[in-house]
């Protein structure tokens, strides 16, 4: 009993040093092949592909070779398939993943193609879906606003799996935007309200019924409150002036040609009014004594 069990103690140890001499072969290679291909393969798509495709290759065979060693004989034909299907779901996990996240796709739908998306920090419109990647026509990026690059951005599926998936189009095709305009403390900002107020309702208002139309279908897969469409001025102090927020609903799609047209209205009725001035980060002497109210330390009121 005690020789058998020697016996099988030897055995493990042979089999756990053969198991660290093929690991450690197998990351040697790596990075021999890795330091390789930065030296000789100057594109960063194939050096990746290449690397990538040995990485792939290098884990297979390691699999394979551990089963030899860990399974003599033929009785363990069932454990060697098992260990070969874990180590190709490993060396195979970004396909693999790719592969569930497009179910997901199909399934429970977060964008189809014609969505506007913004997913790992990358948005645009989804052009096409498919079983490992999705595509998208970028926007933003060095362009301002929400314009297209026109670069056509291929994102794996998998990338579903560890960022937030934000959705411009789904269910209530409209987004809230918000335009801040500050006018400086001296200005009628009461009267600088009434104008911002009648130009955001000019060019931005939406049907109220047809907002509430697209809320009501929402509702059916989302849980969305909004009861007030119509656009709004909100009043704020600012360190060098008066802020009126202008917040009023848009398409995404219009979102840059919307605030062209306000900010033109703007400038056109801001010139037009001579009792109102845009603010800007500025530095100014104030004498209190001099000009501040009496109640509240100033000179007393002459006359």
């Amino acid at each position: 009993m005690r020789e058998a069990l020697t016996r099988l103690d030897l055995q493990a140890w042979e089999q756990l040093l053969w198991t660290l001499a093929v690991l450690v072969m197998a990351l040697v290679l790596n990075l021999l092949v890795r330091r390789f291909a930065q030296r000789q393969i100057q594109d960063a798509t194939r050096r990746y592909s290449v690397f990538k495709a040995f990485s792939y290759s290098v884990s297979l065979v390691v699999v394979l070779v551990l089963a030899l060693i860990w399974i003599p004989g033929s009785s363990g034909i069932a454990a060697y398939l098992g260990i070969l299907s874990a180590g190709l779901a490993i060396a195979l996990q970004d396909l693999l993943a790719n592969l569930a996240a497009w179910v997901f796709i199909v399934t429970r739908r977060p964008f189809v193609v014609g969505d506007r998306v913004e997913v790992g920090g990358h948005r645009g419109d989804v052009v096409d879906v498919r079983i490992f990647a999705f595509s998208l026509i970028e926007i933003g990026n060095w362009v301002d606003a929400d314009q297209s690059t026109g670069r056509i951005i291929h994102i794996p599926n998998g990338l579903l799996f560890r960022h937030t998936v934000a959705n411009y189009t789904q269910g209530f095709n409209f987004i809230w935007d918000e335009m801040p305009v500050t006018v400086t403390f001296e200005s009628d900002w009461q009267r600088a309200k009434e104008l911002l107020t009648e130009i955001v309702q000019r060019h931005a208002a939406i049907p109220a019924e047809h907002a509430a139309e697209q809320v009501h279908t929402a509702t059916m897969s989302f849980m969305i409150h909004y009861q007030h469409f119509t656009p709004i001025v909100w009043t704020s102090v600012a360190d060098h002036g008066v802020t009126l927020t202008l917040r009023y609903l848009c398409e995404p799609r219009r979102r840059r040609g919307t605030a062209n047209d306000i900010w033109e209205s703007i400038l056109d009725a801001f010139a037009a009014a001579d009792n109102i001035d845009f603010a800007y980060p500025t530095m100014r002497y104030y004498d209190n004594r001099g000009e501040g109210k009496s109640g509240a330390g100033g000179a007393p009121p002459t006359g």
